[in-house]
């Protein structure tokens, strides 16, 4: 599975507590008396990925987002509860944590700067654009409507005999 973006390099090592994770799904599929067909047909996934799982060798692990989905199923499938799994590996595989989070943090507020920039660029040109567009009617807006010629009034001696 490494030419379809497996977990590690060929130059990495292996985790030795991913491996015992491994075990231990194992361990726990057996104590159940389920064999890895029938966990393979309850979640849907072929035998070599549960073998993957169950191995822990970081090399014949699937690619990391499909693992936490995979082992959701797994868990599931074998009775234990998804989310534990799921956050024992994530402990064990050394995923990031909130200080790998919080460096990832500032490149997206950069781009949302930006964006903020941008759109107040966009707001000040609107406004001013506008006010252009005031000042140019407002000669024309201050004077009297008789004045402007828009309009005929009507002639007030018209009606009185």
């Amino acid at each position: 599975m490494k030419g379809r973006g497996a977990a590690v390099t060929a130059g990495e090592r292996q985790n030795p507590a991913v491996e015992a994770f491994g075990r231990w799904l194992l361990r726990e599929r057996e104590l159940r008396g389920l064999a890895r067909e029938e966990v393979a047909r309850a979640t849907k996934l072929t035998p070599s990925v549960i073998e993957s799982l169950e191995s822990g060798d970081a090399s014949r692990m699937p690619p990391r987002a499909y693992v936490v989905g995979y082992l959701r199923s797994y868990a599931a499938a074998v009775g234990l509860d998804p989310d534990q799994a799921v956050l024992r590996w994530q402990e064990l595989e050394g995923a990031p944590g909130p200080e790998a989070q919080a460096r990832a943090r500032p490149g997206r507020s950069r781009a949302a700067l930006v964006a903020v920039l941008v759109a107040a660029l966009v707001a000040a040109l609107a406004v001013l654009a506008a006010a252009r567009r005031g000042a140019q009617g407002a000669g024309e807006r201050s004077r009297r409507p008789a004045e402007r010629g828009s309009y005929s009034q009507p002639d007030p001696e018209a009606g009185r005999p």
